[in-house]
């Protein structure tokens, strides 16, 4: 199985955002931004807490105040009210922490690193699956990663020193949850990496799972236990799918987060289009559905999402 929508897809972004001469830069990125789809959604979020977690700790290096927690070399206030605590007794006073905490990161590489995968596997992913369970397996792969961090170091003695000030946080175990979950609905999906070529996605997810296993001892304990109950959500979320044990009712608390609002149809509501907006749109159109076609002709009409459907079926009441 190949790569053909990511493929497709990156190309396109190169040649709009980079390679042609007369594009405005960064084209890629804006059309992304302005899809207003579940992924862009979810990448913006982390965006934007990080932008308001930076402004936030220089706002008090201006006034000489200290914008970091004593007692907790790195964590800053801002992060002391977003990320998880494995101390039970801080959890319950900070309970929103155990979702807030996988939007919030402290540093650039950290934030850069995650969004990057979440965009490679979050495209993968809403080609087979669609943007609601996305939305799932983020959301609750992330709450799992928490769960496991917060019992592993209450259970094992070896992390009890650890327990009053270690925290939790970034977007790694929900991250990881979506890439297990690629690897365990299409294993042989390949992709191509740089410098090494074309890979299954099925040695992607167990080069990240072994790696996450080796490293607990080495460093930052908590945050590869987090992962590994990230990919545990994500294995265990396609083995019920695939069984046909219905889980999307999980999603709902969620989805209104990023549910479009229809918009107020008046008679000057909407702009007029141009001629470049209307080629661009019409393209983009005929790219979707020429993708569903060859998804059929590939592996059938059940291997189609239900976003596929849903918009195969608008096409064809359109005609």
């Amino acid at each position: 199985m190949t790569s053909n929508k990511f493929n497709n897809y990156y190309n396109n972004f190169s040649r709009s955002g980079f390679n042609q001469r007369n594009s405005q830069p960064f084209e890629g990125f804006k059309r992304f931004f302005k899809s207003r789809t579940a992924l862009s959604r979810l990448v913006i979020i982390n965006i934007a807490v990080f932008i308001i977690a930076s402004l936030v700790r220089l706002f008090l290096k201006l006034y000489l105040v200290n914008p970091y927690v004593s007692g907790n070399d790195g964590l800053s206030l801002f992060g002391y009210w977003m990320a998880v605590p494995a101390d039970l007794h801080m959890l319950l006073l900070k309970p929103w922490t155990i979702i807030t905490y996988m939007f919030f990161h402290e540093n650039l590489w950290h934030i850069f690193s995650n969004m990057l995968m979440l965009y490679v596997g979050g495209i993968i992913f809403t080609e087979y699956l669609g943007n609601k369970k996305l939305l799932l397996v983020y959301f609750f792969g992330g709450i799992t990663g928490a769960a496991f961090y917060i019992a592993s170091f209450n259970i094992f003695p070896a992390f009890a020193a650890q327990v009053p000030y270690s925290v939790a946080l970034g977007a790694s175990a929900s991250v990881m949850a979506i890439i297990i979950a690629i690897a365990a609905y299409i294993p042989d999906y390949t992709i191509r990496l740089f410098l090494i070529g074309p890979v299954k996605f099925k040695w992607i997810a167990v080069f990240f799972v072994v790696l996450d296993l080796l490293s607990i001892e080495a460093s930052n304990p908590g945050g590869h236990i987090a992962h590994l109950g990230g990919a545990f959500f994500g294995f265990l979320y396609i083995l019920l799918l695939k069984k046909g044990i219905i889980v999307n009712q999980l999603a709902n608390p969620f989805k209104k987060l990023f549910k479009r609002k229809p918009k107020i149809k008046t008679a000057y509501s909407k702009k007029p289009q141009t001629d470049d907006e209307f080629r661009y749109e019409r393209k983009m159109h005929e790219q979707r559905i020429d993708e569903i076609l060859d998804k059929i002709k590939k592996s059938g009409y059940e291997s189609l999402s239900k976003d596929d459907k849903e918009y195969l079926f608008k096409e064809s009441k359109s005609k």
